[in-house]
């Protein structure tokens, strides 16, 4: 890795790139030093073009992210600080060799999300909201008695990717007395649960697959055609992790074409456009990307992407750093 960069430099301090979560924008705000600008914008690219040599470090949130291009525009930047868990909008191959660091915010939104997934496999299982539709509509009370559902307890339940959020997902899978795989780069050690060295492997194996890998350019549609066919028309596949991590095109024929029993789904390949295929489903559990949105994670995650920022300004060194190597499953 090259790091020649500096950590120090005068001008412009940071450079904030909206959307960017309030809170955040914010406290950037308050520095007399940032700068803050939506990413998709003629302000910014005068910016660039203008004082683009300034920048020393930049924040954005795991949607935003920061390309190749976007990077080689400020040579004197040290450091991205990404709010969120997912860095693939980053370009880390890039960052590496120019020698900017990267940080994001894991754990502090490990449980939260992990609280969703349990949500989707409830939901995809017992179909919930439908039944609070009943009464909420009246038709209970018109004497309309809810479907019969299946149980969500003691399923067979696939996670790929066992880091922080996938073990969180396992513990409370565990809980309802499911039966635990996964899938990972390598066997956790001292992990109780069964291990699966392929996605194909671990589908064939599971009632319901849950996806919790990182993303990025290695895991984009790592569930794909074959991976949906092995879950099989009965299982369910519910998306924790990133958009990309699914083959969108084959997640939609294989809902229309009656080929999965469920989906439930947090992240989509382009947010906020989620394909009418399946939003129209009633196969389909779709949530707007809440996994962290609770008002203590997202303060979590608020306070370290400051901390981070403040620890690298101060020292050149990041609370939380993410490389080539901090990007397995």
């Amino acid at each position: 890795m090259n790091t020649d960069r500096p950590a120090t430099s005068s001008g412009t301090a940071v450079l904030g790139l909206t959307p960017l979560d309030p809170g955040v924008s914010a406290r950037l705000r308050e520095r007399g030093d940032a700068v803050v600008l939506p990413a998709d914008s003629a302000d910014l690219d005068a910016f660039l073009a203008a004082r683009g040599d300034d920048v020393r470090a930049l924040v954005c949130s795991g949607t935003v992210g920061a390309p190749a291009a976007l990077l080689r525009r400020m040579p004197s930047l040290g450091a991205v600080v990404v709010f969120g868990a997912g860095v693939d909008a980053v370009d880390i191959q890039a960052a590496d060799a120019l020698g900017v660091q990267v940080s994001n915010t894991p754990d502090v939104l490990s449980e939260a999300v992990a609280d969703t997934a349990l949500y989707l496999h409830l939901e995809t299982r017992r179909r919930f909201a439908d039944a609070r539709r009943l009464v909420a509509d009246g038709e209970w009370a018109r004497g309309t008695s809810p479907s019969l559902t299946d149980d969500a307890h003691g399923r067979r339940v696939g996670i790929l990717g066992m880091g922080r959020i996938g073990e969180a997902v396992a513990r409370r899978m565990a809980a309802l007395g499911c039966e635990v795989h996964y899938c990972n780069r390598r066997p956790v050690e001292g992990s109780p649960h069964r291990y699966h060295a392929d996605p194909m492997s671990l589908a064939g194996a599971v009632e319901t697959l849950v996806v919790a890998v990182s993303g990025g350019p290695g895991t984009r549609g790592l569930v794909g055609a074959e991976v949906l066919e092995r879950l099989g028309a009965e299982g369910v596949l519910i998306n924790m992790a990133r958009g990309s991590v699914v083959n969108e095109d084959a997640l939609v024929r294989a809902v229309q074409e009656d080929r999965l029993g469920a989906v439930g789904l947090d992240v989509y390949e382009d947010e906020p456009h989620v394909p009418r295929a399946l939003v129209e489903s009633d196969r389909v559990v779709a949530l707007p990307h809440v996994g962290s949105a609770t008002t203590g994670t997202r303060r979590a995650m608020r306070d370290l992407v400051v901390e981070n920022l403040e620890r690298y300004l101060a020292d050149g060194v990041l609370v939380t750093p993410v490389g080539m190597a901090g990007l397995a499953h």
